[in-house]
């Protein structure tokens, strides 16, 4: 498959097109961009790794975990020589190492991961693999698939610093893939992003990633439960002064008063949306700006680089109705040099000790 397309969604005027080929080792790529990208593919490029993966279902938290031994084996920090994100080719330098992305360049790329957890490949059996699991413990393969979002050719940078033009093209980005990945089958899509070497990043260039579940997880499920038992985020969030932050054309940034980590921050549109498709034009150029504001008051707040988990929440299948999107950002810092570690009361129980109030959080991050 090597074939031109233009993508419907406009935000702001903008319109993105996108340009899906496969890689030589069967993967697919897809480079997003305001023109249209024809430069020829690279001979030099990198193959996939193993793409079994299996799910084992846990009776006592009642959630699946997903086991990838493939994964043991990617690659970890490597050299800005050996960027696997940069672009494939020729530099005035001489020859550029193969890279996942076998073009001289490109604005915003996307393709499947060569270590996945998930994969529509993946056939996990126990007999295939020759794993010896006791019987009653419920396995199932681990179909879906993971992607990587590369924000952009250069090496080094952050929503923060991206303009405004390409973090709104990102957002067109995730709009594609949500749609594809859910007509694949995925129960749940998520992107997210993983900043910092707190956070365990082995890859330092701008990017973030993309995971197509077979299944909704329990945070998930239990967060579907209470939309549609009632909960509604949009009327809570009229009463929420204190923890407001910015409002913009539509969205808000606030801190939840029931986070769960030091100077969490959510961004969520005013009126319920279901996911990014359901956001108006207007609604989708402010989500863009908020992404690269929030970086950048982070940044200012603890004065460096912040590690974060950003993840993005849109509705699993099934769940459309009653679903309120929001863009969820985890700090691991409680301060400059303070790292907030999830140690054994929150992982052996999930309840989560907070060293930082909301409404603390709320004031500080307004007055930046």
């Amino acid at each position: 498959m090597d074939n031109q397309e233009t993508v419907s969604r406009t935000v702001g005027g903008a319109l993105a097109h996108v340009r899906r080929v496969r890689k030589p080792d069967g993967r697919a790529l897809m480079l997003f961009g305001r023109t249209p990208h024809d430069l020829p593919m690279a001979s030099e490029h990198l193959d996939g790794g193993p793409k079994d993966a299996q799910l084992r279902w846990h009776p006592l938290r009642q959630e699946w975990s997903v086991y990838a031994a493939g994964r043991q084996n990617r690659t970890f920090k490597p050299s800005l020589a050996d960027d696997p994100l940069a672009p494939t080719g020729k530099s005035t330098d001489g020859p550029v190492a193969a890279t996942e992305i076998p073009f001289e360049d490109f604005d915003l790329a996307v393709f499947e991961n060569r270590f996945p957890s998930f994969s529509a490949a993946s056939d996990h059996s126990n007999e295939k693999s020759g794993l010896a699991v006791p019987p009653g413990v419920e396995t199932q393969p681990a179909t879906g698939a993971c992607e990587v979002v590369v924000y952009t050719s250069a090496p080094t940078g952050n929503l923060g610093t991206l303009s405004d033009d390409r973090r709104v093209l990102l957002v067109q980005a995730w709009i594609d893939r949500y749609a594809a990945l859910h007509e694949a089958g995925a129960q749940f899509v998520l992107p997210f992003e993983n900043r910092g070497d707190e956070v365990g990043v082995t890859l330092p260039h701008p990017h973030g990633q993309i995971y197509a579940f077979p299944v909704v997880p329990r945070v998930q499920r239990d967060a579907a439960a209470a939309f549609a038992g009632g909960y509604d985020l949009a009327r809570e969030m009229r009463g929420w002064d204190d923890y407001t932050i910015i409002e913009k054309d539509g969205l808000a940034v606030f801190a939840p008063p029931f986070a769960k980590f030091p100077f969490e921050l959510w961004i969520a549109p005013i009126a319920r949306r279901a996911h990014l498709s359901s956001h108006n034009d207007a609604e989708l150029s402010a989500f863009a700006w908020l992404l690269g504001e929030v970086t950048r008051r982070y940044d200012a707040h603890f004065g460096r680089d912040t590690p974060y988990m950003m993840s993005l929440q849109a509705s699993p299948e099934g769940s459309q109705e009653h679903w309120h999107f929001t863009t969820q950002f985890y700090p691991l810092l409680r301060s400059r040099d303070k790292i907030k570690y999830l140690a054994t009361v929150e992982q052996a129980t999930g309840l989560f000790t907070v060293d930082v109030l909301p409404e603390e959080t709320a004031r500080v991050f307004r007055a930046l």
